[in-house]
């Protein structure tokens, strides 16, 4: 948590919830959170949870005709996105280059 220096007093105050505290050593300020947050964790547990789509795409493994895909920029900006798929039956993964 980053805190934020007030005036010229030695007080710090949170920017996202305005906790404040008195600092005693100008040097660092630790702060232990008491705003208690949930995150939801996706795991094992939920195997129907399909986040990626799928298309028509044969895997070169086993033969399989849908694949999921995904795009990622792995070269330079001013180069076409590589597109990956993985098949939907076996898991392998491969590439095309655009």
């Amino acid at each position: 948590m980053v805190l934020k220096k007030e005036g010229r007093k030695n007080l710090y105050v949170c920017p996202k919830c305005g906790y404040s505290e008195q600092a005693k050593d100008l040097k660092s300020v630790v702060v232990k959170s008491k705003v208690k947050t949930k995150v939801k964790v996706l795991g094992s547990t939920n195997g129907s949870l399909k986040p990626l789509p799928i298309t028509n795409a044969t895997c070169p493994k086993c033969g399989n005709d849908k694949a999921y895909w995904w795009i990622v920029q792995t070269r330079g900006a001013d180069e076409s996105p590589t597109q990956f798929f993985r098949c939907t039956k076996c898991g392998y993964t491969w590439r095309e280059y655009s």
